[in-house]
């Protein structure tokens, strides 16, 4: 699963970006500092289920801080967009093309509205924040309007004549979208389009098409940036002007420093934290002392500086994700080498045991049998669904 971090230059997508992977993508205060996309680890929150069997547990691709495991979640931070990249302008349909493979957008905007459409430095407030996220969406529907209408009525005559499912027809279209089949079908639900007759359609209802389909195959979530210098009262008001995207406030900044002082060891801070503790107060310098005396203010004024939240809220709210457990002993929760709990998966939600069974490996999916739940003990069939925290032993044919 992959995450694209996207928006307008000068938001502070790189810093947010860095924030969550601890890279060092170029950062500055002016347009297009990222010219090509950088892809990263990040990582999410969850309970681990080590403690109801009394015992440690061996993290292998996802370590264990006190009881919380963090799940990598893969990321792609990727040029600044602006208006009209769809005809080319800014770095046009390279910075598109970067957003192929992603599940979805968190979107970055400038919360203060200092930041014009080009990513210039403007006054505070002279900008709207609510602009990006529309125009955003007006791209993303434009540029796979345009992949859909490359000889759109020809091929629709084609599929017409042969008997074919416009379903089918559509998703070899956007096959390099990364688009589900169960999508296409849900969005065309959303529209009365006669399926019979794709060739009728026009240019109208394939962008309104692929307006429904974005939504529901690529979601979005706004992390409003720069949230230190605007207000709770201003951030709350552009959340209802863009609903029913999902806003986090962010100040990417903070948290980028915070982690920065944690990894240097000047203080004791985890992710998502509403607090953070100096570990030696006497050797920090009176700039690093101001710093983190102002990331205090922010802190208490937002609660945390949003990052995380906004990175976790993206993975289990709107991409629908959760965490499970596979083991080759339901009973001890261990591998085939003794290790306690030692993956831990991002997977949809409600995903199938069989499926599982596949994501750990091919071999397994293809000689399933059935799998065990490691809490009740009870057999699952291929077609059970997965709940959150699920521990689960896949039981295949040798």
């Amino acid at each position: 699963m992959e995450v694209g971090v996207v928006g307008k230059p000068n938001v502070g997508k790189s810093t947010l970006f860095n924030a969550l992977t601890l890279l060092d993508v170029p950062m500055a205060p002016y347009p297009f500092t990222t010219l090509a996309p950088h892809k990263g680890v990040g990582a999410v929150r969850v309970p681990c289920p080590h403690p109801e069997k009394g015992t440690a547990c061996t993290p292998g691709n996802a370590r264990c801080v006190d009881g919380t495991r963090w799940v990598p979640v893969g990321l792609v931070d990727v040029p600044g967009l602006v208006p009209g990249a769809h005809e080319g302008k800014g770095l046009g349909h390279r910075f598109l093309d970067d957003l192929r493979a992603a599940d979805g957008f968190l979107q970055v905007v400038d919360a203060s509205g200092s930041t014009t459409a080009e990513g210039v430095l403007a006054p505070a407030g002279s900008q709207d924040p609510a602009d990006e996220v529309q125009w955003l969406e007006d791209e993303l529907v434009a540029w796979v309007a345009e992949i859909l209408g490359r000889d759109f009525e020809r091929s629709a005559r084609g599929v017409e004549l042969d008997g074919g499912a416009v379903e089918d027809f559509l998703h070899a279209r956007l096959t390099g979208l990364s688009i589900p089949l169960a999508a296409i079908h849900q969005a065309l639900r959303a529209h009365p389009l006669d399926r019979a007759r794709p060739s009728t359609w026009a240019t109208a209802d394939r962008v309104a098409f692929a307006r429904s389909l974005l939504r529901i195959a690529k979601p979005r979530l706004v992390a409003a940036n720069k949230c230190d210098r605007s207000s709770p009262a201003t951030t709350g008001a552009l959340a209802e002007r863009i609903d029913p995207v999902p806003l986090v406030p962010t100040c990417a900044e903070a948290e980028l420093t915070l982690r920065r002082a944690s990894r240097a060891q000047l203080v004791t801070y985890r992710p998502g934290d509403a607090t953070f503790a100096e570990r030696d107060a006497a050797a920090l310098s009176a700039p690093q002392r101001r710093a983190l005396g102002e990331i205090r203010q922010i802190l208490a004024t937002w609660g945390s500086t949003g990052v995380q939240a906004a990175l976790e809220s993206m993975v289990f709210q709107r991409l629908r994700q959760i965490v499970v457990f596979p083991v080759e002993d339901e009973t001890r929760w261990t591998d085939s080498r003794g290790r306690v709990l030692p993956d831990a998966f991002l997977v949809p939600a409600d995903t199938p045991a069989r499926a599982l069974a596949y994501r750990v490996h091919t071999d397994l999916g293809e000689q399933f049998i059935r799998a065990i739940d490691g809490r009740t003990h009870r057999a699952l069939a291929a077609d059970h669904p997965l709940s959150a925290g699920a521990v689960v032993r896949i039981v295949a044919r040798r």
